[in-house]
């Protein structure tokens, strides 16, 4: 192999570890506008006919440990994702599913009633219905 294909590959490599750096952190935010929160999850929001729905990827979260507040127009989600357990001691060798506490804030236009919460796959699911 030529030196320059090193180089070549070697530079291609650098890339794509870039671009996957760049992704995790597109979708793990720090949190803005809470002094508690440490991380903003992902969400989506869909709207069809008279309710809203809304997924946030919150991995490894426990049903029990998320609160929703509806303030308004305005939907809180927070809670805390916790390392389980036999991890805590371990030595952290990579570490991008972000950890402790959590906070999303997503406007809502209208005011909305949540009818429909399930936390599955690792996404809660919230359906919200206009009132």
């Amino acid at each position: 192999m030529s030196r320059n294909e090193t180089l070549w590959m070697w530079a291609e490599a650098c890339d794509v570890l870039e671009r996957a750096d760049r992704l995790q952190r597109q979708f793990f935010h720090p949190a803005r506008g809470s002094a508690q929160a440490g991380w903003e999850p992902p969400v989506d929001v869909f709207e069809s006919g008279h309710a809203l729905w809304v997924i946030v990827a919150l991995p490894g979260v426990a049903p029990d440990d998320v609160e929703l507040i509806i303030d308004g127009n305005m939907l809180i989600v927070a809670g805390l994702r916790s390392l389980p357990r036999e991890l805590r001691g371990a030595a952290i060798h990579r570490l991008e599913l972000p950890a402790g506490r959590f906070e999303r804030r997503i406007a809502l236009q209208g005011r909305f009633e949540l009818v429909e919460r399930r936390l599955e796959n690792g996404c809660l699911t919230l359906g919200l219905h206009k009132r």
